[in-house]
């Protein structure tokens, strides 16, 4: 069963987000083979936008995230992705096609309009049998959230993957410390939250490589210019 959203949700990381007009769906090739496998789990990845945007604000590419024009952005949604124990699926063949509207409608959450084509083709098609699903149980796993002040916690003395973990645990309650992972970049500036759910759709604890980071494991948060 998907959670119910929380009174304060995650869409205000998407600060004054005014999603943009989308005239045609991006295309996307497969970058590994077709696996058709069972689903026993799912992992909802969480971008930090302000560092993945810091190499990228001036690039055309990623101006809806990271111009400024569209919004500005904390937490976004990266992509959820089925899994089947310590393989994934993806890449399936899709019954129904992603459309404009599909995109304009989740622009919000994954600000990239190539990101959600990319996301709905990858992982979404190895889920439900079409777009619009995909894209609403994301949207139910994402307002269901309560997002910490990641900025006002980016000054703390001495901040580790463990705060940013347990920051997370202490705004949503039904999720704990074990199902969230953080994924520091090689100089330890945070790059993503993966929130690992079992197949019902409950937090369930994450495998070694989606928890990431040991709770010591010094970290920073970059919070923009």
């Amino acid at each position: 069963m998907l959670p119910a959203a929380a009174p304060t949700t995650a869409s205000a990381q998407a600060y004054q987000c005014r999603a943009p007009q989308v005239r045609s769906v991006p295309q996307v090739a497969p970058d590994g083979p077709r696996r058709s496998l069972p689903v026993t789990g799912y992992t909802l990845a969480l971008s930090w936008s302000p560092e993945f945007c810091k190499p990228r604000a001036g690039q055309r590419a990623h101006a809806a995230q990271c111009s400024g024009t569209t919004g500005s952005f904390g937490l976004v949604v990266h992509g959820l992705w089925p899994e089947s124990g310590q393989r994934w699926p993806q890449w399936c063949t899709p019954e129904a096609p992603l459309t404009p509207a599909d995109i304009r409608g989740a622009m919000c959450m994954m600000p990239s309009e190539r990101l959600i084509a990319r996301q709905w083709a990858k992982h979404g098609s190895c889920m439900v049998s079409n777009p619009a699903a995909y894209l609403k149980i994301t949207r139910i796993l994402w307002a269901s959230l309560r997002i910490p002040d990641y900025r006002r916690i980016a000054y703390e003395k001495d901040l580790t993957a463990g705060r940013i973990r347990a920051a997370f645990a202490d705004a949503n309650p039904g999720i704990p410390p074990g199902a969230i992972g953080v994924k520091l970049n090689p100089r330890g500036w945070l790059e993503e939250l993966r929130l690992c759910y079992a197949k019902t759709f409950r937090p369930g604890r994450c495998s070694p490589a989606r928890f990431g980071a040991k709770d010591s494991a010094p970290a920073q948060i970059w919070r923009g210019l």
